[in-house]
């Protein structure tokens, strides 16, 4: 992905609400931070990336929106503005996301204004042309082993998505030809991608 280092001296470390400010300081830049403090303005994605995102942001909503109607009421959705902290000190935000009712309802009101400190059960990550797979596995890594449940990165250049779960042996990767499916974790959700980028 392109993005632009801040480099920050050594001596002088963000608090979480001093990164919140930043952030809400400069609402036109989507920021994040790593493990080691380091901060990365990153750059908007291309337009066949962003309705694509749009497209999936939707389709999990909906989803989530028919169980909340019934006794099931499973959870939250986010889409890519959202950031979330991490227990290993970073800030990060996924192209879509969903928390379960347990965890959200976990947190306070003043939380949940702010980065939640938290990581989503589900994510999704987007490869669009300016990124870099190894970043985007880096990171795809980097939310299973802070507590996510599901995540896909989406690679479309290749028509394959990576398949990541808490378990060894991962990355699965399964082609747009087969729908994506969010078994144990996100019970009746698919996705067909073919069918989206028709």
């Amino acid at each position: 992905m392109h993005y632009l280092t801040l480099h920050i001296p050594s001596h002088f470390q963000l608090t979480d609400d001093e990164l919140y400010d930043l952030c809400v300081a400069n609402r036109e830049l989507k920021i994040e931070k790593n493990a080691h403090g380091e901060i990365f303005v990153i750059s908007p994605t291309g337009a066949e990336t962003g309705n694509l995102n749009s497209s999936l942001n939707a389709i999990l909503w909906n989803w989530n929106q028919k169980h909340q109607r019934s006794a099931a009421r499973l959870g939250k959705t986010f889409d890519s503005s959202t950031g979330f902290r991490l227990n290993n000190g970073a800030m990060r935000s996924p192209d879509a996301a969903w928390v379960t009712n347990k965890h959200w309802e976990a947190l306070s009101v003043t939380e949940r204004k702010k980065f939640a400190p938290l990581c989503p059960d589900f994510v999704i990550e987007l490869l669009s042309e300016s990124d870099k797979r190894e970043e985007l596995q880096e990171k795809m890594n980097e939310w299973i082993a802070n507590g996510c449940r599901l995540g896909w990165l989406i690679d479309p250049g290749r028509k394959q998505v990576y398949i990541y779960k808490p378990q060894p042996n991962n990355p699965m990767v399964q082609p747009f030809s087969e729908k994506l499916k969010g078994g144990k974790a996100l019970p009746g959700f698919e996705v067909d991608l073919q069918q989206i980028l028709l």
